[in-house]
Order: C-alpha cells, then structure tokens, then sequence
C-alpha cells in the first residue's frame, strides 16, 4: 500500500531504526558496575567474568532471537511468539511489563542524559532546596518537553532526533578504534576464581548490573515486517539488522570496557566513567562531540519509548483491555494520553529518587529478561512441538541449544530478582498482578473484539519505535488476517468517531506496477498510468506473466517469455520517450500470484490494470484476473473500465466520487481519495 512510512532496505537501515535503546546502554552501564567492584576492592578478580558473561548471554539470546525471526514474520515478535504459545495470559503479562519498561526505558535514558549534561556543566549538581537539585529539574523540564514533541505526531519526533543511531554508532566506533590505536587488543581475563564464594556475589552483581545492554534486543524481531523482500529476506536483514548493534555493543564490552576500568574512576561523583574514558582516549574536541551525540541519543530513546507506549495504548484499546479513552488519537494522529501518563510517572520518580540512572537500572534490566525468558521457553514449546511432528537430529541439537538459551535467561532473571530485590526489583510483584487484573476486567466489561481486531491490535502494540529509517504505521494500515481467521469473522464493529484515523493520514504514491498481457484490452491501462506517474513523478514497472502450469505451457515458456519480454520493451521505450521511467518484468505462473510476489519483493503504492484482458469479457465480479487481484493483493488498486469497444474512458480526473458505508474500516480510502484530488 502507499507508504505513510518506507520499507526498510537493508539490515543497516533496520539498525538505525531499531538499535536506538541497545546501542546507547554501554553508554551508562560501567558506572553502577565499576563502582560496585571497585569500591568493595574484587576488580582484578571478577571484572573479566561478568564481562564475558554478559557477552555470553548476548550471543545466546541473538541466536534464539534468529528463530522467532523465522518464525514470527508479521511483526508481532516474541511476544507474539508467547502468546500464540501460551494463550492470553502471556499477552496480559507481556503488556503489563511492557507498559513498565517503555517508562523505565523514558527514566534510565532520560537520567543519563542528563548525567551527560551535568558532565560538562557541573553546576547542575547543586541542590536547589529540600534536596532537589538543579538536574532533576533539567529532567523533568526535558521529559515534558519530549512528551509533547512525541505528542505533535512521529513525523515531528523524526524531524528534531533523526537518525540518532547513526550517531551513537560512530561515537562507540571511534572509541573501539581509540582504544586499539592507544592499548592494542586485550580482551578481559576469564578469573575462575571470580566463581569462587568469596566474589561470586560481586561477580554476578557486576553480571546483573551491566546486562542492561540487553535492552531494546527483541525491538529487531518485531522489525521483520518492516523490511522490504520475501518472508525469509525479511527474517534475515533483520536478524543482520541485531547482529550490527549487538556486535557493536559488545566489541564495546570487550574492546572499551578494560579500557574505562583502566582509566576511569569511579569514586568520581561529578563525572561519569564513560565521560572520563572519553576526555582519556579521544583527541579535543571529539569528547566533547561524543557527549552531543550521546545526549541526542538519549533523547531519542526517551522519546521512542514515548511513541511505543502510543502504540501499545492503540492495540491495547483495539483488543479491549484497556478503556477506549486511553487509545483516542488527538490532531496529530498519536494516542497521547498514555504519554503524558508516562510523563507524570517519571517527573514524580525524578523529584522523589532523584536522576541517578543506577536507581532504575535494576527494574529496568528485570523486566526484559522476564521477557526474554518468557520468548525462550515459546521457542523451546514450539520446537518441541515440531519434534514431535517430523523429528530430525538437527532440530534435536536445536532444542538443546534454545533449552540452554531458556534457561540462561530464566537463571539471569532469577539473579537479578535476587540480588536487586530490595532495590526495585520487588515491584514487579505489585504492578504486574495489578496491571493484569486491570486488563481482565476491562476485557470482560467491554467485551471480546472480533478475531480480526485483536490481531491487528496485537501488532499495531508491538509496532517499531523507532527515529531512523522506517518508522512504521499502525500495523492495522497493512496486516493481514491470519489464516485461522474465517470470512464470517472479516466484519467491522461499530466504532467510536474518535477511533476515526484515516481521515487526517497522509499518503503519497511513489512507484506502480501496470499489468499487461500484450492484448489491447490490457494496454487500456496505459493513458491513465501515464496521466499518475506525469502527476507524481512516479516509477513505473510493467508486469506480464506467462503461463507454465502444463507441461505443453513449459515446452513454449522460454519463447513466449522473450515474445513478451520484447512487447513490454517496446512499451517502455515509448513511455521513457515521453520522459517517464519504466522497467519490464515477465513472471511464470498466473497473473495474480505474480503481482502478489512482486507487492512482497518491492515497496509498490498502487496497481493499475483493466477489467478485460486477452479474452475481451468483463467478468471481473465472477472469477476474473480482477476478483483474483482483490482476494490476494493488499495493495491498493486501480481498475480501469473499458466500454463496449475495448477503450478507455479518457485519462482525466475532475471529480472523485467516495463511497463509505459509516464503518472506519471504510474510511481507509480517503488518505488515496485526498492524494489524487490534491495531485490533480
């Protein structure tokens, strides 16, 4: 469908729009981590083990996260995983402590955004009264301000952050190479007597308090969707996309991590360890360049957390379980009242436990990895359930790894709450029975949605958050049905005004596919496709199929694919003289199935085709190429009637004529109805 956001390309693309969170966390790690070991005199002995623990855990979970990419390709991710294996409590629970780290993520950026500021200008460290300091006010004038930026709609958030990523990518990079150009390579040592019960308490607080880089891991595997390309293509530039950012974060561990033991120090109250390895590693004025874009990135973060809870409002409201006012759209098209609940939750978190990142760090890290261990024992249930239909040893070796990945991130979250639970931890215990009791009862008040409905909401609460490339609309502009899904169930409900989002969206249309059979019938489409790419400057690419489904069809393929392959040449000739760009491609198999794999290979706003073809007879209402082209494609599409005599109606548009029957689901072509009456 036309693009309110692009298609992601390429796995680098995917890592800027996705990589925002788990890039910047080695940005503010060390400190709680260093200080810990330093202060109680173990370094020398267990800073090398939790290092390569947490390096450890990294590569697992990537490599359990390349299934559920596999698996999972509409964009619904882990969490959609866990739901689909283990029903409707998992979706509860999933949101429950989504909600909590979509806040948690707004805290721990925002508050070490602000420890990059104080950094430089340390009079934000003084005390304004009652034990308030100047950087808690900084906090929670920023935390308002990206509240209603994030509000103003995600092409204004995109506009001021950018591709932050981009940013923090560099700066990680640049301190990689510092380090190898001033200290050459040397890994952490592995202490076996880090395990010894005199460190191991210190050695598994390090391990707990800088697996924080964990967060922001599974955002890749609700991206899938977001790629361009097959099913499979998809699943792979995003897990490249994981394998960037987690790759870069931890070089980082490993690379720059002795380095800001050897340089830094943690006693140091008024500068961060990152700060400090900066101003030691990185020539003038680069340090201070590096504290920029770690301030932007953060920033950013704060804000894409923001734009997340939008969107879990949205498919929380969508499913029923939480009150349709919390997923109203205000004139900006963004759920906003969630927002500014995350705003006033953080704002009274800063006043009264300061901004400090170090105090949230351990709700933080808790929460993903109940996520993480949560994904981890779906992927196992699922793949013990694809044993048990086909067995082979190499799904055997499978299990054993994904068992071994469940259960590192089911001990890693036991850790935690163990070593953290009188920090924070125990919260989890209060909010999310609460938040799944509140979810329960408001599903039960208001009733089930239509199957339809909870699957779109399903993933319009999941849907990338990002500010790089791509970010994505509401999952319900382009998803589709699962199978599951009968056609008694594809109906709309009644809807509040307020659920209206399409009357304000907007759309552009960038590139076509125009379907010829080399028949006259067909090239009827041809005045109008020329009249949309003169008026929008679009690409254009001419389609034609060519039968192979007997095995005389197959003995003439190779001959009729170059007689065809000549006709559309000679097309595209003619239209690139008249100044408009086209390319030629003949598919095998039926017309419609080649258009549906073309729509998934390629970002394509809009078909256009006629409603005769070779055989002249207009049955476009009774089996025709046309009905084919409704049932498969997504798309939007363009029919071109033709009269009695095969012609066209001349290419010209002075009056659009809508037709809406009162739901919002028929509202979704007034963005294409505004495009064409304001193009033309």
């Amino acid at each position: 469908m036309a693009h309110v956001s692009h298609k992601l390309k390429n796995p680098f693309e995917g890592a800027l729009a996705g990589g925002g969170d788990p890039a910047t966390s080695p940005l503010y790690v060390f400190g709680p981590f260093l200080k810990l070991i330093v202060v109680a005199g173990v370094a020398e002995v267990t800073f090398g083990a939790s290092v390569w623990l947490v390096v450890l855990t990294i590569a697992v979970v990537s490599a359990m996260y390349r299934l559920v990419m596999q698996w999972v390709t509409d964009g619904s991710g882990g969490s959609g995983l866990s739901e689909e294996e283990f029903g409707s409590w998992a979706a509860k629970i999933n949101a429950g402590i989504t909600f909590v780290e979509y806040t948690l993520t707004f805290l721990v950026s925002m508050a070490a955004m602000v420890t990059f500021i104080a950094d430089r200008v340390p009079v934000l460290n003084r005390e304004v009264f009652l034990g308030v300091q100047y950087r808690t006010l900084v906090a929670i004038a920023l935390s308002v301000f990206t509240g209603w930026l994030v509000n103003r709609g995600p092409k204004m958030a995109a506009r001021t952050f950018g591709p932050a990523t981009f940013g923090v990518l560099l700066l990680l990079w640049a301190m990689i190479l510092a380090t190898l150009i001033r200290f050459g390579l040397h890994l952490p040592d592995f202490n076996l007597q880090a395990f010894h019960p005199r460190y191991l308490h210190f050695t598994l607080g390090g391990y707990v308090r800088i697996l924080a880089v964990m967060t922001g891991i599974e955002v890749f595997a609700n991206m899938v969707a977001a790629f361009d390309g097959s099913e499979a293509e998809k699943s792979k530039k995003a897990f490249n996309s994981l394998l960037i950012i987690m790759g870069t974060t931890g070089a980082t561990m490993l690379i720059v991590g002795p380095a800001i033991f050897r340089l830094s120090n943690p006693r140091i109250e008024e500068v961060s360890v990152f700060t400090q390895t900066m101003d030691a590693l990185l020539p003038a004025p680069l340090p201070y360049l590096g504290t920029l874009v770690g301030i932007a990135v953060l920033m950013s973060a704060s804000a894409a957390s923001a734009q997340g809870l939008q969107n879990l409002a949205l498919g929380l409201s969508e499913r029923r379980y939480i009150p349709p006012v919390l997923g109203q759209r205000n004139r900006f098209e963004v759920a906003d009242k969630p927002v500014w609940i995350e705003v006033g939750i953080v704002s009274v978190c800063f006043l009264f436990f300061g901004t400090s990142e170090e105090t949230y760090l351990a709700l933080y890290a808790a929460g993903v990895f109940v996520l993480l261990s949560m994904t981890g024992w779906a992927v196992t249930r699922r793949l013990f359930r694809q044993l048990g239909e086909q067995f082979s040893p190499s799904d055997l070796l499978l299990i054993i790894g994904t068992v071994v990945a469940a259960l590192l991130t089911s001990g890693a979250t036991l850790v935690i709450f163990v070593e953290r639970f009188t920090e924070g931890a125990w919260t989890y215990v209060l909010f999310i029975p609460l938040l799944y009791a509140v979810f329960s009862y408001f599903r039960s008040r208001l009733g089930a949605p239509s199957p339809v409905m909870d699957y779109l909401g399903r993933l319009d609460a999941v849907q990338l958050a990002g500010f790089g490339f791509g970010q994505m609309s509401p999952a319900s502009l382009e998803a589709k049905a699962p199978a599951a899904v009968s056609l008694a169930d594809l109906r709309w409900e009644p809807e509040p005004i307020q659920r209206s989002r399409w009357r304000e969206e907007q759309v552009t249309i960038q590139s076509l596919v125009v379907l010829l059979d080399g028949s006259k019938n067909a090239e009827g489409a041809l005045p109008w496709t020329r009249l949309l790419c003169r008026q929008t400057g679009a690409r254009l690419t001419l389609l034609s199929s060519i039968k192979n489904h007997t095995p005389e069809l197959q003995e003439r393929f190779d001959a009729s694919r170059q007689q065809r392959l000549a006709y559309l040449e000679d097309v595209r000739r003619e239209l690139e003289a008249e100044g408009i760009e086209a390319e030629a491609l003949v598919r095998a198999g039926f017309i419609a199935d080649a258009t549906q794999a073309l729509l998934h290979e390629r970002s394509i706003d809009l078909v256009v085709t006629t409603t005769r073809g070779k055989s002249g007879e207009t049955h476009w209402l009774s089996g025709g190429v046309s009905q084919k082209l409704v049932q498969k494609v997504r798309h939007p599409l363009l029919l071109i009637n033709l009269d009695e005599h095969g012609q066209p109606h001349p290419p010209m548009l002075e009056r659009i004529l809508v037709t809406l029957d009162g739901s919002i689901y028929s509202e979704r072509v007034l963005p294409y109805a505004r495009f064409l009456a304001q193009t033309f």
